[in-house]
């Protein structure tokens, strides 16, 4: 394993075991971004959140993810600007090929535009783009993309309605120890 693969590792468990404990904003986008994840300006992680492959993270500004998310970017996740993940969101980038000899991997990146809002507890399968404005209903199991402004809800997700909104807001969210 190189220093490189190391590094990655240490921070991951650094993160994950240490870290996104600490109730304080600074030190986890700090650490988050000593590891390699491109954060940008006025965006949040809440407490809880477990990450996996830090440096294949891109998060736009004023994003808000809430507490206890999975973030699994083994296969790449970019979120644009003003994002918001409910609490208990988890986007998964990785499946094992179910016919292989050697339970092989194979992963998708995972794109999540600018405005989206995934509501609490949904469930982001790899290879999966949703759109700008989009809204996903909350425990929403989102296998198929959804489309920009669409309201996609349910298990699978299915396109429930569409969004009127001007998009004339930030998602920016910052409370103490969140």
């Amino acid at each position: 394993m190189n220093v490189a693969a190391k590094w990655q590792q240490l921070g991951v468990a650094a993160y994950n075991i240490v870290l996104t404990f600490v109730p304080s904003h600074t030190v986890r986008l700090g650490a988050l971004r000593l590891w390699g994840a491109s954060i940008g300006e006025g965006s949040t992680v809440s407490r809880g959140t477990t990450v996996f492959d830090i440096g294949r993270i891109v998060i736009g500004r004023d994003c808000s993810i809430g507490f206890r998310c999975l973030l699994d970017a083994r296969g790449t996740i970019t979120l644009g600007d003003n994002v918001v993940l409910a609490s208990d969101t988890q986007i998964i980038t990785g499946t094992h090929i179910i016919d292989s000899d050697t339970f092989d991997a194979e992963f998708s990146p995972v794109v999540i535009d600018s405005f989206a809002w995934v509501a609490s507890r949904c469930t982001i399968l790899p290879g999966v783009s949703i759109g700008r404005g989009a809204v996903v209903g909350a425990c929403s199991l989102v296998r198929s993309d959804v489309a920009a402004m669409d309201v996609a809800a349910g298990v699978p997700a299915t396109k429930r309605g569409e969004r009127s909104s001007s998009l004339a807001y930030s998602a920016k969210f910052r409370r103490l120890f969140y």
